[in-house]
């Protein structure tokens, strides 16, 4: 397919609420999705960009200071930098509040110190992540957005958090029926102990509080625990129908032309494709113009043009939209939606 003009982009992506910014690091994705919001934003439409990516660059491009909170770039354009280390603390401490619901307050100061080892566990930073894209995901439609874009971290990471909202889903299933399980049996030890007598329900109780780290509890207790699980459950199914949805989502990746890039972005279109995930459309940034009187840029630009011919050809069923490189540092705003013209 013939590259077209970004502001084509712009056309193709005006009635998608949800956007996806992927691709290779160092293609120019944080760029891409902050000139988007810029150019939604300048259309009236008001737009929130969140950045998943530790790097923190789309503070930079925006020419403004972000964090974990939302923060006002324009009155149509909001921004937020997810943090890591704050979501993961915040959500640890709420895993934290629920076990401490029903825990037997002896054993919490070491649920504590395998709560804090957790953190650092494979998968545990990725699911907090997780999580609180979904919160945003879904409170930004009620907030009245028109457009939330997410700026991603490199190709794989954006792979498996487009992936994880299922896996995620049926991990929390998996919970729920063991909690139901456990239910069951507790249900039963409370009727056989009411047939015991009471020195012996005395001396069973005294040897269960010793084995087990959970105190008697009350059953609506352990109705708030399934409860948290039940909506987180409700929250990763809302996000992931949001995400299979093509009239809802569309997920755009960014790459140059490169050799790297061409293979990551093959690689990534064959996962997405499995996950039923198919991108919407694909930008190929820091062209340079064909026809230079310098010998060592005309080289570069013909070795530019020889891999675009290659993208044209490996992604025929994708619409391919052209981005030249440009003389400075594309900061703020302005000149973010001027790049889209």
């Amino acid at each position: 397919m013939a590259l077209q003009s970004l502001d084509n982009l712009v056309t193709q992506l005006s009635a998608q609420p949800i956007i996806f910014v992927g691709g290779k690091g160092g293609v120019g994705k944080t760029t891409t999705a902050a000139a988007l919001a810029s150019q939604f934003a300048a259309k009236h439409k008001r737009t929130l960009i969140i950045s998943t990516d530790p790097a923190h660059s789309l503070g930079d491009v925006l020419n403004t200071k972000l964090n974990n909170e939302k923060t006002a770039i324009s009155p149509y354009l909001d921004a937020i930098e997810l943090n890591p280390d704050i979501i993961v603390d915040a959500h640890f401490a709420q895993v934290e509040r629920t076990i401490r619901a029903y825990a037997n307050p002896d054993m919490m100061p070491k649920i504590r110190e395998h709560l804090q080892l957790s953190k650092s566990a494979p998968g545990a930073q990725e699911a907090a992540m997780l999580e609180s894209m979904c919160q945003h995901l879904i409170a930004a439609a009620d907030a009245g957005y028109q457009h939330i874009i997410f700026d991603t971290a490199p190709t794989g990471h954006t792979l498996r958090l487009l992936v994880l909202p299922e896996m995620m889903g049926a991990w929390t299933d998996g919970l729920l029926a063991q909690q139901r399980r456990q239910a069951k049996l507790r249900s039963v030890a409370t009727h056989l102990d009411s047939h015991s007598n009471k020195i012996a329900a005395s001396k069973a109780n005294n040897h269960k509080d010793l084995a087990n780290p959970f105190q008697k509890h009350k059953p609506d207790r352990w109705e708030q625990a399934v409860a948290v699980l039940e909506k987180r459950k409700q929250l990763f199914r809302q996000a992931g129908q949001l995400l299979h949805e093509r009239t809802q989502t569309a997920i755009l990746l960014v790459m140059t032309a490169d050799i790297l890039p061409l293979a990551e972005t093959r690689r990534a279109i064959e996962q997405l494709e499995a996950a039923k995930l198919t991108p919407a459309a694909i930008v190929i940034n820091q062209l340079i113009d064909p026809v230079q009187t310098d010998n060592f840029w005309q080289q570069r630009a013909d070795r530019q043009q020889q891999i675009v011919k290659d993208i044209e050809n490996s992604f025929k069923r994708y619409p391919l939209y052209s981005v030249y490189l440009q003389q400075t540092d594309i900061r703020g705003t302005k000149a973010l939606s001027e790049l889209l013209k």
